[in-house]
Order: C-alpha cells, then sequence, then structure tokens
C-alpha cells in the first residue's frame, strides 16, 4: 500500500474541519506546514518506522523550541497518526511507541503578572471608561481576554457575569462558542465592578441589552485595547503584560489570599484542578521565606 503523509494530511484536515475550533484548526496547520510536513509529506504512511520519527525529533530539537511547542508537536502527530490508524488501516502509531519529546529541565518557566498594588498603579493611568472597565473585570474575574470582549448586557445580572461565547481574535471578532464545557460558566463578581458595569451601560447611546458591554454595537478590537494599555503602562512607568497575563493575575490574586485550588478553577473555567495548579502556582521569594518562616517555628519544638 502507498499513501503519501501529504495526502494523508489533507484528509485529516477536512476531518478535523468540523470537529475543532478555528483557533485550534489554525493552530495545527501551522504546526504542520512549518515543523511536520517539511520532513514527512513525502514519506508514504505505511513504511513509516519509530526510527523515522526519532530523526524528525533530533531534528526538532536543534531547533531549541519551548518545551510546550515540542510537546504540542508530538500531540499533533500522535493525532494524526491516530486517525490514520482508524480509516487508513495503518498498524500502529510510532509517535504513540516513541514519545514524547524530553523536556529542556533548564528551561525557566516566566509566567509574569500584576500583583493589587501594580494592577492600582496601571488602571489609574487607562483614561478612557470602557477600557478601564475592560481591564478591571480581566483582572477581577480571570476571564479569558475572548471571553470578556463577547460580553453583552444580557450576560450581566445583578452581581455576576454568564460566559457562554468567546471572541476569536485572529479571525475578524467572529463569535463562537467558549474554549471546553467547562468554560461555559457563571462568575460572581464584586458590587463595585457591577455598579461600573451598569454605569457604562448609561454611556452608550440607545443601548440594548444585545450591546457588547465593551463596545457597544461592536466589540472592542484586540488592537486597540492593546493600543491602550500600552498607553497607560507608560503613564504608569510600569512593564506591560499580555491580556492573558490579567488572566494569570486573578488567579495568582486569589491564590495569595488562600482561596481554595477547586474553587479558583471553576472560576477560571479550567477542565481539571491539575490544569490550575501547572499554570498558576508560583513560587517568589515571599512565599520562599513563608515557607523557611514556618519550618524555624517548628524547630522550636
Amino acid at each position: 500500500m502507498n499513501l503519501k503523509f501529504e495526502e494523508a494530511f489533507k484528509s485529516y484536515k477536512e476531518y478535523i474541519n468540523i470537529r475543532l475550533k478555528a483557533q485550534s484548526i489554525r493552530a495545527i496547520e501551522n504546526r504542520f506546514k512549518t515543523n511536520i510536513l517539511p520532513f514527512w509529506k513525502d514519506y508514504n504512511i505505511y513504511e513509516t518506522t519509530e526510527n523515522d520519527y526519532i530523526k524528525w525529533q533530533c531534528l526538532i530539537e536543534n531547533k531549541n523550541y519551548k518545551n510546550k511547542y515540542k510537546q504540542a508537536l508530538h500531540i499533533a502527530m500522535v493525532s494524526f497518526f491516530n486517525y490514520c490508524m482508524k480509516f487508513y488501516k495503518l498498524e500502529k502509531n510510532i509517535a504513540s511507541i516513541v514519545g514524547k519529546f524530553k523536556d529542556n529541565e533548564n528551561e525557566e518557566k516566566k509566567v509574569d503578572f500584576y500583583n493589587i498594588k501594580e494592577f492600582k498603579k496601571f488602571i489609574k493611568k487607562v483614561d478612557n471608561n470602557v477600557y478601564k472597565q475592560f481591564f478591571n473585570l480581566m483582572y477581577f474575574t480571570g476571564t479569558r481576554p475572548g471571553e470578556a470582549m463577547a460580553l453583552k448586557f444580557n450576560d450581566l445580572s445583578k452581581y455576576q457575569i454568564s460566559i457562554n461565547k468567546t471572541i476569536d481574535e485572529r479571525n475578524k471578532r467572529k463569535i463562537g462558542t467558549p474554549k471546553t464545557k467547562k468554560s461555559k460558566r457563571k462568575i460572581l463578581i464584586d458590587k463595585k465592578l457591577y455598579k461600573d458595569l451598569i454605569k457604562l451601560k448609561k454611556e452608550y447611546q440607545n443601548t440594548t441589552d444585545d450591546y457588547f458591554i465593551f463596545g457597544g454595537s461592536k466589540p472592542l478590537a484586540p488592537t486597540t485595547i492593546n493600543r491602550h494599555k500600552i498607553k497607560a503602562c507608560e503613564k504608569a512607568k510600569i512593564r506591560a503584560i499580555t491580556l492573558h497575563q490579567f488572566r494569570h493575575s486573578h488567579a495568582t490574586l486569589l491564590i495569595n489570599k488562600k482561596i481554595i485550588i477547586n474553587e479558583i478553577s471553576d472560576r477560571l473555567g479550567h477542565s481539571n484542578v491539575n490544569t490550575t495548579l501547572n499554570i498558576y502556582t508560583h513560587s517568589d521569594l515571599r512565599q520562599q521565606k513563608r515557607v523557611v518562616k514556618t519550618l524555624n517555628f517548628l524547630r522550636f519544638f
């Protein structure tokens, strides 16, 4: 039997196009185009071997990618060969047999965020109320940027917002469903944020409940949001963090206030608690000092 890898991938694309979200499809296509097809495209899928996979892994290792991206490439290959086993009677999944890339243990995991003092310094310099409340909501609820952009006034009830859609930031602000089933959720909000959002509604002309909270008749553009963010950071003389790192900031804020991890995970819309633990918990000098202080106390007994 003979089937070129590239031909099988064309069929695989049709398969995922009706099963995955646009953002996931783009990511997969980019991984194949950049780092998979250049090596594999002319291979006969029925003649690929574990040794071929190891050669490809060595090629990828030489590019010094981050651990997370390397594992994303591996997962893409595992999924592709599983598809081939199901629909083309491929006998084995060489990617699963060989296993994932080895993590670079020296890679520094850097997750930046604002503590509450830094955020207050930043938010004071946001001079447009629509953008000010956007950043307030991001920081004090931990929504994903696309979830915040997609919010409408009919998603706002007393002291609560309903996350039931998201905006694809890279696809002309197209509205879609949340990232996962767990992402569809209701988030309780503080009284001040609720009052500020109600006041914001009055700033728009001819407002209806179908208006976007941030933008009115149409949602804010990510580029404009970032422009206001950078401007405020420059005025506040503080480093700029990404929109997604406002989500990191919220999780870190709650963790430092000793909110239980299960509650934080539900609030963020994570599929499981381990995701929250792996991404949003950080070790810093203050936490280390707290550990030593506890140990010093215990040594007296």
